[in-house]
């Protein structure tokens, strides 16, 4: 184990820097990673529900409650009736990327990696983040919709079943198959316990203002600043 003489910074089971461009993909969580709120709690706060579905988020984020799929199950049908235009509000007056995110991706392009975007969130805010950051390819859940609101439940695709930790080291895998590459070329990026998997999966993992089960375990912990502090051990060149 190492630890960088950065405050905010640590470092685990390797010695930087790292080039960047010796990796071909980087995967990315969405909310608290990419974004600075938690789509599904402050589509909740429409509903007066926030502090109900917020301390589900929690648990499930920390690592207490195991079950994802479940928690998530829990936590949409919470939001029936609450009006379709919300999330529109949510996304307008509420969303911002994280500190540093624009410049770690643009440095990630330009190093000539592909990117990914893997959310146990939703593809309302999914589609608009992948666009606003020009991002390759993007899986996240649907909310069901029907006259105008929510109906609490999620959408069935029949691709693919709700994106839990184990749906992201799938989707994280098939990609990089599907691009040839092996998955020791990949960075994942994360900050709660479902984007473990697929961090442990990846060649390098990287964790934003983590819970502690992930710093724990996370290549590289950003604790304090942005999350282009991680370009302090990896080498755009």
């Amino acid at each position: 184990m190492s630890t960088a003489p950065i405050p905010g910074l640590a470092l685990r089971g390797f010695t930087p820097p790292l080039k960047l461009s010796a990796f071909k993909l980087v995967a990315f969580d969405m909310d608290s990673t990419l974004i600075n709120i938690e789509c599904v709690d402050e589509i909740a706060d429409v509903a007066g529900r926030k502090a109900e579905v917020a301390a589900i988020t929690e648990a499930t984020m920390r690592g207490d409650i195991s079950d994802f799929k479940d928690s998530l199950r829990r936590r949409v049908a919470l939001l029936a009736g609450v009006p379709e235009s919300a999330l529109e509000q949510v996304y307008a007056e509420r969303l911002q990327l994280n500190p540093g995110v624009e410049a770690f991706v643009r440095a990630c392009q330009a190093a000539g990696l592909k990117t990914l975007l893997i959310s146990g969130g939703f593809t309302f805010f999914s589609e608009r983040v992948r666009h606003r950051l020009g991002l390759d390819f993007a899986r996240a859940n649907t909310l069901g919709v029907a006259g105008g609101r929510l109906t609490g439940t999620l959408f069935d695709r029949p691709w693919g079943d709700i994106v839990d930790g184990a749906e992201k080291k799938r989707v994280l895998l098939e990609v990089a198959e599907l691009m040839g590459i092996e998955p020791s070329q990949v960075i994942a990026v994360g900050d709660g316990a479902n984007d473990l998997p697929m961090m442990a999966a990846a060649g390098l993992s990287i964790a934003y203002h983590p819970k502690p089960a992930v710093a724990a375990q996370a290549m590289i912990s950003i604790t304090e600043g942005g999350l282009d502090r991680a370009l302090q051990v990896l080498r755009p060149d």
